[in-house]
C-alpha cells in the first residue's frame, strides 16, 4: 500500500513504514554485503576486556535489549545482563567489573536511561548509545553512538523505532563477531544477506497480516486479559507484544517465557484469558528446533485443557495450526532475525484491538512519547 493518506492513524502508518525505516537504518552500517569499515573503527572505544556487557533501557527499548542479550551472547560469546534503567540509576554501589554499557532509547532523552548513562560514565564504564536521534543528549554523551534511521515517530506506541533497535543490535552483533572472530567470513556474509532481505519480506507480508489481525481483534475483542508466551530470544517479543496491547488498547496482558506457564500463570487461563504464543522455528539451528518442539508439546497440553490460543507460525507449518484456535503465518527467517518480523503482526493486533474498543490509539491516556522526568 503506497498511498499513506489511506492510513487512519499514525500508528498504522508507522507500522507500514517499517520496511523503509529498516532499509534506511541498514544503509548506515552496511555497504553492499559488507560491514562499513568506518563504523568498525568508531566502535573500537566500546569494549570491555572480559567481554562483559550491561544493557540499560526502559519500556519497549528494554525489550529490544532482552533480544540483544541473547544474540550478543550467542553470536559473540559476550556475557550480557539487562537492567531496568530506572532501577540501575538509583541502586547505588559500584559494579567492579566495569562492564561496557549499552543504553537504548527512542528519543535519546529518557530521564532514567540518561541517569543510568551518567552513572556508568561516573564509574568509568565504556558506553554505547542506540537512539533514534543522532543529536540527542544520550548520543552525544556516550562514548559511541549507533543511531537509528527510523524517522520521526508520532504515535506514542513505539513500532518502527523498536524494529530498528532490533536491527541495530543485530548489526552490533555482526561487528563484534567479526572483531572477536566468533563468526567466519562466509557466515557473516550470509547473515548480512538475510538481514538485507528482511525489510522486503516484511513489506510483502503486511497486507495479509493487517487483514488477519483485524479479524482476530474482532474475534477476541471481549477478552479481558492475554498471556503472551515465547522462548529464548522470542520471549522479548512476547513481552513487547503484551506491552503494545496494554499501551494501545488498555487490555491487560503479560509476557512470560513459555516454560513458565505451568509455574503459576496457567491458573489464569479461561475463555476471557487467551494465549498468544510465538511458535516459529529456524530448522537450521538445533536449539531453535528444540525450542519449537517444546512449544508444540505445551500447545498440545493447552488444547487438552481447552485454552484459546493465537499462535505465530512458519508459513506451511501444519502441526501448530492443528493445536490452536487461530494461527498467523510468517515467512521463514533465521532465528535471530525472526523477532523483527514476529513483532509486526503483534503491533497490528494491538492496533486493531484499540480500534475495536474505540480508543485514540495514537495518544493513549496517561502516556507520553518520551519520559523526560520520573
Amino acid at each position: 500500500m503506497s498511498d499513506l493518506q489511506q492510513f487512519q492513524h499514525e500508528m498504522l502508518r508507522e507500522i507500514y513504514e517499517q520496511s523503509a525505516a529498516l532499509d534506511r537504518t541498514l544503509a548506515l552500517y552496511l555497504e553492499g554485503n559488507n560491514l562499513k569499515s568506518e563504523v568498525a573503527e568508531r566502535l573500537k572505544p566500546w569494549t570491555n576486556p572480559a567481554g562483559e556487557v550491561l544493557i540499560a533501557a526502559s519500556g519497549s527499548s528494554r525489550h529490544s535489549g532482552l533480544a540483544g542479550e541473547i544474540l550478543l551472547e550467542d553470536l559473540c560469546a559476550l556475557s550480557v545482563d539487562v537492567e531496568y534503567a530506572s532501577e540501575l540509576s538509583c541502586r547505588g554501589g559500584r559494579d567492579l567489573r566495569l562492564p561496557a554499557v549499552i543504553v537504548i532509547s527512542q528519543s535519546g532523552e529518557t530521564s532514567d536511561t540518561l541517569a543510568a548513562l551518567t552513572e556508568a560514565k561516573r564509574c568509568g564504564s565504556k558506553t554505547l548509545a542506540i537512539t533514534n536521534a543522532a543529536d540527542s543528549t544520550m548520543a552525544r554523551e556516550a562514548d559511541v553512538s549507533m543511531p537509528l534511521a527510523a524517522g520521526v515517530e508520532r504515535a506514542i506506541p513505539a513500532t518502527k523505532s523498536f524494529t530498528c533497535e532490533l536491527a541495530v543490535l543485530f548489526l552490533l552483533g555482526l561487528y563484534e563477531a567479526r572483531r572477536l572472530g566468533t563468526m567466519d567470513a562466509a557466515e557473516l556474509t550470509a547473515n548480512i544477506e538475510r538481514l538485507r532481505a528482511l525489510p522486503a519480506s516484511i513489506g510483502g507480508q503486511l497486507d495479509g497480516w493487517r487483514d488477519r489481525m483485524a479479524a482476530l481483534a474482532r474475534k477476541y475483542s471481549t477478552a479481558g486479559n492475554f498471556l503472551y508466551l515465547g522462548r529464548g530470544i522470542h520471549y522479548a517479543i512476547a513481552r513487547e507484544g503484551a506491552l503494545k496491547l496494554k499501551e494501545a488498547s488498555y487490555v491487560h496482558a503479560e509476557g512470560y517465557p513459555a516454560g513458565e506457564l505451568k509455574h503459576g500463570p496457567n491458573a489464569l487461563l479461561s475463555d476471557r484469558v487467551p494465549l498468544v504464543v510465538i511458535a516459529t522455528v529456524d530448522p537450521a539451528i538445533e536449539a531453535s528446533v528444540v525450542r519449537y518442539e517444546k512449544t508444540v508439546h505445551l500447545l498440545r497440553e493447552m488444547k487438552t485443557q481447552g485454552a484459546k490460543v493465537i499462535a505465530l507460525v512458519n508459513a506451511g507449518d501444519s502441526d501448530v495450526p492443528a493445536l490452536v484456535s487461530d494461527s498467523v503465518e510468517l515467512q521463514p527467517a533465521s532465528e535471530y532475525l525472526l523477532p523483527i518480523a514476529e513483532v509486526v503482526p503483534l503491533q497490528l493486533f494491538a492496533y486493531f484491538m484499540a480500534i475495536e474498543r474505540g480508543i485514540d490509539v495514537d495518544r493513549p491516556r496517561n502516556l507520553s512519547k518520551a519520559v523526560l522526568e520520573e
